[in-house]
């Protein structure tokens, strides 16, 4: 964690937290940055719990933040966003990630994109792709990365012509438990069904998913991992 020097307050608008624990890339936002005389960073960060407590210290108008960083490396930037915005809605976000990823994009504008931006770590080099960014969720609006928004509507395509599109909501009730690794018992009491109709739902689930000729528990796998891969779900361990 460093704190950056203030520039002239008279030409600062936007006053900016970045948290990303990559060195390069800290060093390339940072040398970006120092370009801009509408920004003063103050402060980086590298985890999830400093971007926060700088947040709290600073009031920035903007947070720039990597999606992956400690404690886990999995989706703190996310969270930071979602946190930021039921703590502060006039805050605005960009999020950075060095992939596409349709789950996390979904994630971050599920409860409204005003504020919010993602982008690629490749374009940040570029001043005008990042500075957009900052200043059009400074002001109340959102940006998606060109990317991001083909492999969305990609993403989107198959999904639509994903023969999980022909299930139910009942039946991608039963699969989606089918996924966690449940039995036909545990599946039933959760979604309080008989084991009989469980049964009838997953025939189903079978037949619609074209697995009908393999075995029982082979055909658990395989409509299973079709639904994690759909979904974007973390895997986990399937049982027939």
């Amino acid at each position: 964690m460093s704190t950056a020097e203030p520039k002239n307050a008279q030409t600062v608008r936007y006053r900016i937290v970045v948290a990303e624990d990559a060195y390069l890339v800290r060093e390339g936002i940072r040398q970006v940055l120092a370009q801009e005389d509408e920004v003063e960073v103050v402060e980086f960060c590298s985890d999830l719990s400093s971007l926060l407590q700088a947040v709290d210290r600073h009031e920035p108008d903007v947070v720039v933040t990597d999606i992956r960083m400690p404690p886990s490396n999995t989706d703190e930037g996310i969270r930071a966003a979602a946190s930021l915005r039921a703590s502060r809605p006039e805050m605005g976000v960009v999020v950075i990630s060095q992939y596409v990823s349709p789950h996390y994009a979904i994630k971050l504008f599920e409860d409204g994109s005003a504020r919010r931006a993602y982008l690629l770590k490749e374009h940040i080099g570029h001043r005008n792709h990042l500075m957009g960014a900052i200043r059009e969720v400074a002001s109340g609006g959102s940006v998606v990365d060109p990317a991001v928004v083909e492999v969305l509507v990609e993403s989107r395509t198959r999904a639509k012509n994903s023969p999980l599109a022909h299930l139910t909501p009942r039946e991608r009730e039963v699969l989606a438990g089918v996924a966690e690794g449940k039995s036909n018992a545990a599946i039933a009491k959760s979604l309080f069904l008989t084991k009989r109709a469980v049964e009838k739902n997953i025939n189903s689930i079978f037949a619609k998913l074209d697995l009908a000729d393999d075995t029982d528990v082979s055909r658990r796998v395989v409509a299973s991992l079709m639904f994690l891969a759909e979904t974007g779900v973390p895997v986990q361990s399937v049982s027939s």
